[in-house]
C-alpha cells in the first residue's frame, strides 16, 4: 500500500513537471513567433506602400526629392550582377570540397583540419570576411570594386555549399556505389553518376540556402563593394547594391530615401523567402 502511495506520488510530480515543461516551451515558442510575426507585419507593411514601377526602373535619386522619385534600379542590379557572380565562384568550389570529403578522404588529418576551417568559416561573421577581403584586395587595388564583394560573398557560401555537399552524399547508401564498382565504373563516373545524381536535390538545396544567406548581407560589402549611386556596367570600381542602399537610406533623414529603403526590405525578404520556401520543397523530395 506505501508503495502504490509513493508511485503515485512520483507519477502525480512527473506529470506536473511535465505540464510546467510543455508550458514553459510553448510560451517560449509564443514568445518568439510574436516578434517574428511583428517583424514580417512591418516589414510587409511599410514595403508594400512602397511599391511602384519606378522601384525597379529608376535609378537611386539624389536627397531631399519628393515621396515617390527615384528607385532601387542599379542597387538592384549590381546585387544580382554581385551575388550571381559569388555563387558562380563559391558553388563549384564548395561542392567539390564536398565531394572530395566525403568519398575521398572521409577519414584522416587532412580531412579532419578541412572540416575544423570549414565550421570556422561557416560560423565567423561576415564582417570579418569583409576585413579579410578588404585587406588582400581592396587595399592592393586601391580601390572598392565590386569584384572584391562577389569575393566575399562566394567566402560566405563555400562552407554552407561544403556542409550540404557532404552531408548529403554521406545519406547515399553504400549499396549504389557497390553496385556501380561491380559492373567495372571507375570512381570518377561513379561519383557523378550515381552518388552525386542520387544527391542532386540536396546539393541544390545547399546552394539555395547559401544564395538567400548572401542576399542580404551588409557588412562585407561595406568594405568591398561599398555603394554607387549611379547605374555601373562594370565591377572594377564601387557597385551600387541593394543591403548598403537599405543602410544609408534608412539611416538618412529624407522621407523618400526611407521609403525606398522599406522598398528594398520588401523586395529583399520576398527573395529570400522563396528561396527557403524552394529550398524546403527540394529537401522533402529528397527526403521522400
Amino acid at each position: 500500500m506505501r508503495n502504490e502511495a509513493a508511485r503515485r506520488a512520483r507519477f502525480l510530480r512527473r506529470k506536473w513537471i511535465n505540464r510546467v515543461a510543455l508550458t514553459l516551451a510553448f510560451a517560449a515558442m509564443l514568445f518568439g513567433t510574436f516578434w517574428l510575426a511583428w517583424i514580417l507585419w512591418e516589414t510587409l507593411r511599410l514595403g508594400f506602400e512602397s511599391l511602384s514601377p519606378a522601384l525597379i526602373t529608376e535609378n537611386t535619386p539624389p536627397p531631399n526629392e519628393p515621396p515617390g522619385v527615384g528607385g532601387l534600379a542599379n542597387a538592384i542590379w549590381g546585387s544580382l550582377v554581385m551575388v550571381g557572380l559569388a555563387t558562380f565562384i563559391g558553388a563549384p568550389v564548395g561542392i567539390l570540397s564536398g565531394i572530395y570529403l566525403a568519398e575521398y578522404a572521409s577519414r584522416g588529418g587532412l580531412a579532419m583540419t578541412i572540416r575544423f576551417v570549414n565550421d570556422l568559416l561557416l560560423s565567423a561573421p561576415s564582417i570579418i570576411i569583409g576585413l579579410f577581403v578588404y585587406a588582400v584586395m581592396v587595399v592592393h587595388m586601391r580601390q572598392f570594386s565590386g569584384w572584391a564583394g562577389a569575393v566575399a560573398l562566394a567566402l560566405i557560401v563555400i562552407p554552407v555549399v561544403v556542409r550540404t555537399t557532404e552531408n548529403m552524399l554521406a545519406l547515399i547508401p553504400a549499396g549504389l556505389r557497390e553496385a556501380a564498382y561491380a559492373l567495372g565504373a571507375p570512381k570518377w563516373k561513379v561519383i557523378i553518376h550515381v552518388t552525386l545524381n542520387a544527391a542532386r536535390a540536396g546539393v541544390l538545396t545547399g546552394v539555395l540556402l547559401a544564395v538567400a544567406r548572401i542576399c542580404g548581407e551588409t557588412a562585407p560589402l561595406l568594405f568591398t563593394a561599398l555603394n554607387n549611386q549611379f547605374w555601373t556596367t562594370g565591377l572594377s570600381g564601387p557597385t551600387a547594391n541593394l543591403p548598403v542602399t537599405i543602410l544609408q537610406f534608412a539611416m538618412s533623414p529624407y522621407e523618400s530615401w526611407q521609403q525606398l529603403a522599406w522598398g528594398g526590405v520588401f523586395l529583399i525578404t520576398l527573395i529570400v523567402l522563396g528561396l527557403n520556401i524552394l529550398a524546403r520543397i527540394l529537401s522533402r523530395n529528397t527526403s521522400s
